[in-house]
């Protein structure tokens, strides 16, 4: 099983998700791992792609048409019925408040939620299409690339639908997020990454930054609480640096781990992750 996202409901406690009904628990900050059974279908091959808690309540996202919520800190969980008419698959859940939670799916559509999953409204008129990354900044915003890669569309509080922009250049759109600061970054095929210097103007990119040449390419960046930058990808590719992208360093751990990095989280309490393909996960140590 591939771990696919994290999230704690205190400094120690927390859960994994990921493909093949993966669930573990922690009671030591990340240190330690057991696995959890979920009741569910067996006959469903659920793959669980997103968590979120806020305090001691829970939301878990997974496809197909999975979605899960808890009022106590995870111990127990209520599979929510969602509307069949939902365009797309659960891709991202948020908490953003008691009993509220926002939902989008992997075709763009984004919805809220004010009576612990009840009842879902629309937030977007018109869905974005088929996405293979969408990613929401702390204060509500979203970013998601198109299913080929070939534009990216993004999305404020408030907007009746998604605005698509163009790509960059004619490398495809790999992964796309928000920097600390709410500017956009990307990673494009070609290993290559680049920054948004006016957070108001997603058409205004940096000449592209190519770390490392090895031969893999980058799947995923996150800041550490340093400031640091993180990318991360193919067998063992895991580079940070110090100075805002114009040097690179390999991390010795990272290119000891035979594994490719999907996913990097940093967590607003300041512990940070590494995903790995085939259950790999490294803990970053500071």
């Amino acid at each position: 099983a591939n771990p696919l996202d994290v999230a704690f409901t205190d400094a120690n406690h927390g859960f994994l998700v990921g493909s093949n009904r993966l669930v573990m628990e922690t009671n030591d900050g990340g240190n330690s791992w057991e696995e959890r059974a979920l009741e569910l279908p067996a006959e469903e091959n659920f793959r669980l792609i997103s968590i979120d808690f806020l305090g001691q309540e829970g939301w878990i996202a997974g496809q197909p048409g999975l979605l899960l919520h808890s009022n106590d800190g995870g111990q127990n969980w209520n599979r929510l019925l969602l509307d069949t008419k939902l365009p797309g698959d659960p891709y991202l859940i948020t908490a953003i408040g008691s009993n509220k939670a926002e939902l989008a799916t992997n075709v763009g559509a984004i919805y809220r939620s004010s009576d612990s999953g009840k009842s879902w409204q629309a937030e977007v008129s018109d869905a974005a299409g088929a996405v293979r990354d969408l990613r929401r900044s702390p204060e509500g915003s979203y970013v998601s690339v198109s299913g080929l890669g070939n534009f990216f569309s993004t999305w404020n509080p408030g907007d009746q639908v998604w605005q698509p922009h163009n790509r960059v250049s004619s490398q495809r759109v790999q992964t796309m997020g928000f920097q600390p600061d709410n500017k956009l970054w990307m990673v494009t095929r070609g290993a290559q990454l680049r920054f948004n210097p006016d957070g108001s103007n997603p058409e205004d990119w940096s000449k592209p930054v190519i770390p490392i040449t090895n031969g893999f390419g980058y799947l995923d960046m996150a800041w550490d609480p340093n400031g640091t930058i993180w990318t991360g990808g193919g067998s063992g590719t895991l580079l940070q640096s110090s100075d805002g992208g114009a040097h690179w360093q390999r991390d010795a751990v990272g290119a000891a781990t035979p594994s490719n990095f999907t996913r990097l989280l940093f967590l607003e309490d300041g512990k940070g992750f590494a995903l790995g393909e085939r259950g790999t996960l490294l803990r970053w140590i500071g």
